[in-house]
């Protein structure tokens, strides 16, 4: 796939940007605090457009902005030779400050508030279990199944992942990154929830069980 093409406008902020992250001393503080403005204000409107179902209000947001704009600025400073070029620096950068505040939101909301989601969030979730549509549309009350199945089955830690990789759609590595952990312990952690779920689902009769299925393949 080409490289799209950014006008000589872009092209020159760009190269500005990359120099003078790159650069030591005043510039490089200068370069800082500009784009920490920019990440900020990025950070305080998806913070804003996710608070309303989140219950968070007040120096709550600020504060996930703050921490956000902050750790974004790092990463970016630290990953800002791989810097390709192909869009404006600022939208490159986006992705960033996007991906703290949900693994921020995410955490805080873990620990203060537990795991909640709203209708349009447990609507995703059959698809993105791998539920067969058939199935779906055989049970109004599927919905409910799954949420006592994540309350009553998946442990702290696992609804964080399985919110953050399966509802927000953030990269693995991201958040693998976010919690100190690996690649691999992500996605295990993410194989044993889905397990966990699919295991209570087919208990409650939703699902095949898996007994039954592994019969049936032999």
């Amino acid at each position: 796939m080409s490289r799209q093409a950014v006008s000589p406008q872009v092209a020159q902020e760009n190269r500005a940007w990359v120099r003078d992250l790159s650069s030591c001393g005043d510039r490089r503080e200068l370069a800082s605090r500009r784009l920490y403005e920019v990440l900020q204000r990025a950070a305080r409107s998806e913070v804003r457009r996710r608070a309303s179902r989140l219950r968070l209000a007040g120096p709550e947001l600020d504060d996930i902005a703050h921490h956000a704009a902050a750790d974004a600025l790092l990463t970016i400073c630290g990953k800002v030779g791989t810097f390709r070029g192909d869009c404006k620096f600022t939208t490159w950068a986006y992705k960033f400050v996007i991906f703290d505040v949900a693994a921020k939101i995410n955490r805080h909301f873990w620990q203060r508030a537990g795991v909640a989601f709203d209708d349009e969030d447990w609507e995703r979730l059959p698809s993105r279990l791998d539920i067969a549509p058939e199935v779906h549309a055989e049970s109004q009350d599927l919905m409910e199944a799954v949420h006592r199945a994540v309350n009553e089955t998946l442990t702290a830690k696992q609804k964080l992942v399985f919110v953050a990789l399966v509802l927000n759609g953030m990269p693995t590595d991201v958040l693998a990154d976010q919690l100190g952990s690996t690649h691999n312990a992500i996605y295990k952690m993410m194989f044993d929830a889905r397990r966990k779920l699919r295991t209570a689902l087919a208990d409650a009769g939703y699902l095949p069980s898996c007994r039954s299925h592994d019969q049936t393949s032999q």
